[in-house]
């Protein structure tokens, strides 16, 4: 029985399992500092700077108790004269020699999060899908240089503009608000989402419009019944990218907000305990921020997996 001859564009079996090896390096490499984060989430303060390091600690949730709550230290005789906590996190407090004050910030910065973050990705996503539309099939005067115009706003960093973004926005009224940041981050985020977007566009077949529209269909009806089920991969792929953006951002949030629409990024380095900064706290913090994005990400990972060789195979 004659063997399949080895086509020279197959990897070899070595390859395969070198490729493999420096993808399972990477990716250890890579999550150590998110599971030290996650793990120093569940430490005391006196462990979390432990030194050497300690790997295996007695896990607390000390760090999320003080992310959430606001603490006062008392004296020893105060604290022995109170009655018994009520609750077990009153009582982690009551260790710390201290007592309740009342909720933290924590909650309505990552709220402001939440809606900045997921608000600027819908409106970039949308506004994008129909922009690549209108470029991917209409006869745009200028298109080539339009599109060049807007891969152009990527071309400096955002932040290099904060100054006149800054003044911009004290004039209008929009300093640290919601509507100013989704705004701001629609606009960043628009260009990348264009260019995206047109890309997925044009590997769509026009014929498959043009049978709808045959068929009694407007070409709105078109759009939305034909066009958007087949561009759902690049439109996953790109609300991915943009939320990233939006969720990690700190210099403008930093800039341009101060209390009612701070989102969490500025919030978390100013977690401070006693003595300094309360590491388990800030670990906790930063463990929760991760969490919007990681299950959004896993929830569309079939479609950023798609969207990543999307257009590589014409058939």
């Amino acid at each position: 029985m004659k063997t399949m001859p080895h086509s020279p564009l197959e990897p070899s079996a070595a390859a395969k399992w070198f490729a493999g090896i420096v993808v399972i390096g990477y990716a250890v490499i890579t999550l150590i500092p998110l599971a030290w984060i996650f793990m120093t989430s569940f430490r005391t303060p006196a462990d979390s700077i432990a030194y050497p390091p300690k790997v295996v600690a007695q896990p607390s949730l000390v760090g999320y108790v003080n992310l959430f709550t606001t603490r006062s230290r008392v004296s020893a005789d105060e604290l022995a004269a109170l009655p018994r906590p009520r609750t077990w996190y009153e009582g982690l407090v009551r260790e710390q020699q201290m007592i309740l004050a009342g909720p933290s910030r924590f909650t309505d910065r990552y709220l402001n999060s939440l809606l900045i973050g997921f608000g600027s990705t819908l409106l970039s996503v949308v506004l994008g899908t129909l922009a690549a539309y209108a470029f991917s099939r209409f006869r745009v005067p200028g298109k080539d240089d339009w599109l060049f115009f807007i891969l152009s706003t990527r071309m400096m960093p955002p932040i290099a503009v904060a100054i006149p973004i800054y003044l911009m926005f004290r004039n209008l009224g929009l300093n640290d608000t919601h509507l100013g940041l989704i705004l701001l981050y629609t606009v960043v985020n628009l260009s990348l989402a264009v260019w995206l977007l047109k890309g997925f566009m044009d590997e769509i077949p026009r014929e498959y419009e043009e049978a709808a529209m045959v068929d009694g269909y407007t070409r709105w009806q078109a759009f939305v019944k034909v066009v958007l089920p087949q561009a759902a991969t690049g439109i996953a792929t790109t609300a991915i990218f943009c939320l990233i953006f939006a969720w990690n951002e700190y210099a403008f949030a930093l800039l341009l907000t101060s209390g009612t629409a701070q989102t969490s990024p500025p919030f978390i380095p100013t977690i401070i305990g006693e003595g300094g900064l309360d590491w388990p706290a800030m670990a906790a913090g930063t463990t929760l921020f991760l969490l919007p994005v990681l299950v959004f990400t896993v929830l569309l990972r079939k479609h950023l997996l798609r969207g990543v060789t999307f257009g590589a195979i014409r058939k």
